[in-house]
């Protein structure tokens, strides 16, 4: 949750376009994560497993593995860095600088995406950065949490909106079940499509 200032309805995005833009974006961090998977096997959009690898890897004294994953996540927190600077509030409202984020996150993953095709390993933490960016773009909307690079958060929250929704026999806002729900479904969606671009 975030500690900043409520966000007012005058401040703040229509649901139907942040349902639009997350989905976009989510579609997008699945096809990215994909395409790193398939060429590298490693994973960019989500920091979970990468963190547990460089502990195994620091006790199994595996160095080039090491170096992966921690490009991995020193990529991934850079880019979270420099959205932080660029946006300056992890609010979702218009008039941000999330264009200027967007530029910078597409132009990395171009040069991920030619460097991964002559194999250059480079293109892993390049694509972290990107999904770094990506991720740290927005966090908050209206007492929700936003991800769009990983989707344990979005399960989770499905989850237990679920099961309000059992408990209290309705649903608060209809329109954070749509949300989660269309992103986790992006997300799949978009791993599959890069899955079917590479093929």
């Amino acid at each position: 949750m975030s500690t900043d200032h409520p966000d007012t309805d005058a401040e703040t995005l229509a649901p139907h376009w942040v349902v639009t833009g997350g989905m976009l974006l989510a579609g997008s961090a699945g096809f990215v994560n994909t395409i790193m998977l398939s060429f590298f096997h490693l994973p960019v959009s989500h920091m979970s497993g990468s963190v547990s690898k460089i502990g195994i890897d620091l006790v199994n004294g595996n160095a080039d593995d090491l170096q992966a994953f921690l490009g991995i996540v020193g990529g991934f927190l850079i880019g979270a860095f420099l959205s932080g600077v660029i946006i300056g509030n992890r609010n979702l409202r218009p008039g941000r600088r999330y264009g200027h984020s967007l530029l910078i996150q597409g132009t990395l993953l171009m040069i991920a995406t030619f460097l991964a095709q002559y194999g250059y390993l480079i293109a892993v933490p390049l694509a972290a950065t990107a999904c770094g960016m990506q991720n740290a773009m927005a966090s908050s909307y209206r007492g929700l949490t936003l991800r769009t690079t990983h989707i344990s958060g979005v399960v989770t929250d499905f989850g237990i909106h679920l099961g309000h929704l059992v408990r209290e026999r309705r649903v608060r806002d209809p329109w954070k079940l749509v949300l989660l729900a269309g992103l986790l479904g992006a997300f799949f969606t978009g791993g599959a499509l890069g899955m079917l671009g590479i093929r």
